[in-house]
């Protein structure tokens, strides 16, 4: 590792000494900040077809990229004679507010040439003034351990974290020559695409994980685990072909099914010092569901339609946002839930945990009964009419086995895949700031 061939010591903290050369610079006298789109409202944004819409920069564009990406524009309407800022090339965007510290105070630069583009109201523009200042470099250097843990100090806020525009324009920087500021940037771009290359290829081996998951439960669960046994037409679409020896029924002749409720909001008696579990629809994205959403009292148990399920049964969201709507999950607790899920209690026929998987299997066909990712959604009746195989308990079991133990071996690859994308995300990280603080010298 190559260093400088003298430092000293520096203002900027939790950062010792910088090259001898380099000046230390407040953002102030680098250039000025400017305001996003201020006095809209919802209904200003992305109307497609409005003659008077021209492209923003989004908080997303800034929030997942070094560089701001112009295909992932946005449009808002703006007005003839309104009085908004442009953003130019050069500029500098700060998210100057966000739901969590991993977000705020990120940047990033703008490298091309825009056609009349703004800026989201949650940002800040930066506009370099002073010459010979690489844009590229600056955000590098503000993408450091030590510039982002100077810039988030004091930053707060209850629903949203807010940064601090003082934070912002009195921040002490570090600038090398611009021809070491251009050599830095040109460095950190190639290292940075590397490791962004292997993270993504890691990223990549994480859905084929998942992936293979899901081509051994459907491969399980329809066919059996024994290669060699002779097989049937089920005569269900569904399923396809089954092994000779297995049945089929409707789920409604082998398990008592039934929903849930939600004890009214407005009654506080119904919620306040709870000590019944309570689930809502959105806990149906696990296979194992293991804490309850919320509480409900006794008295809202009794003046609802909430009912008591059993440990280890079997819930489907009978609707949802998103994907939810047709996805199952086994309980391991006694619990209620809401109206929007449905409640699957096998009888001694069926193996819980093999039912689980096979609904897993059939999440697409379940969720096209109530209309695919229209809102429509699934009822009892639908549910109670789904076909499912029924097949020894003995078999069932080793199905169960076979799935589970699949999936250790491969959740054991997942855990060390995702070790290897934290290492390499904090070698990024710990990369840029050694670089662009002096501790290596790459000129």
């Amino acid at each position: 590792m190559r260093k400088y061939d003298s430092y000293k010591p520096t203002k900027i903290e939790f950062l010792d000494e910088i090259p001898e050369h380099w000046e230390e610079k407040r953002m102030r006298f680098l250039g000025y900040l400017y305001g996003g789109l201020s006095g809209k409202s919802a209904t200003d944004f992305n109307q497609l077809t409005n003659e008077d819409n021209k492209y923003f920069i989004p908080f997303t564009n800034i929030a997942n990229n070094f560089r701001i990406d112009p295909e992932s524009l946005q449009t808002v309407i703006i007005s003839e004679n309104e009085n908004q800022n442009k953003v130019q090339k050069g500029d500098l965007f700060f998210l100057m507010s966000s739901e969590n510290y991993d977000d705020v105070g990120k940047t990033a630069v703008l490298i091309d040439d825009l056609e009349e583009t703004y800026l989201n109201s949650f940002c800040k523009g930066f506009r370099i003034t002073k010459e010979k200042i690489v844009p590229e470099f600056l955000s590098y250097q503000l993408h450091s351990k030590q510039l982002r843990h100077n810039l988030l100090t004091g930053a707060n806020g209850f629903t949203r974290i807010n940064l601090k525009i003082d934070k912002v324009i009195d921040l002490l920087t570090a600038i090398p020559t611009p021809e070491e500021q251009t050599a830095i940037a040109a460095y950190l771009d190639r290292k940075t695409a590397e490791i962004d290359e292997l993270i993504a290829d890691k990223k990549r081996l994480l859905e084929l994980y998942e992936e293979e998951k899901t081509a051994i439960i459907n491969q399980a669960v329809t066919k059996g685990i024994n290669p060699n046994v002779p097989m049937k037409d089920s005569g269900i679409e569904w399923l396809g072909e089954i092994p000779e020896h297995w049945e089929t029924v409707n789920l409604k002749w082998v398990s008592k099914i039934y929903s849930g409720g939600t004890p009214s909001k407005n009654n506080e008696d119904f919620w306040q010092n709870g000590t019944i579990p309570w689930l809502n629809s959105g806990t149906v994205n696990q296979f194992f569901i293991t804490e309850p959403s919320e509480y409900i009292t006794e008295e809202a148990l009794n003046s609802s339609s909430a009912k008591w399920i059993p440990e280890n049964s079997i819930v489907i969201a009978l609707a949802g946002q998103g994907k939810t709507k047709g996805m199952a999950a086994q309980v391991m607790f006694e619990c209620t839930c809401n109206q929007s899920m449905g409640v699957i209690v096998p009888n001694d026929r069926i193996d819980n945990r093999f039912l689980l998987y096979y609904l897993t299997r059939n999440y697409q066909n379940i969720r096209n009964l109530g209309g695919g990712d229209k809102r429509d959604g699934i009822n009892l009746e639908m549910v109670g009419g789904i076909p499912l195989p029924v097949i020894p308990l003995s078999e069932q079991a080793e199905i169960v086995n076979h799935i589970e133990n699949y999936f250790s071996r491969l959740d054991a690859k997942k855990a060390k895949t995702e070790k290897l994308i934290e290492l390499l995300t904090e070698y990024r990280t710990a990369l840029i700031s050694e670089v662009v603080t002096g501790k290596i010298k790459v000129i």
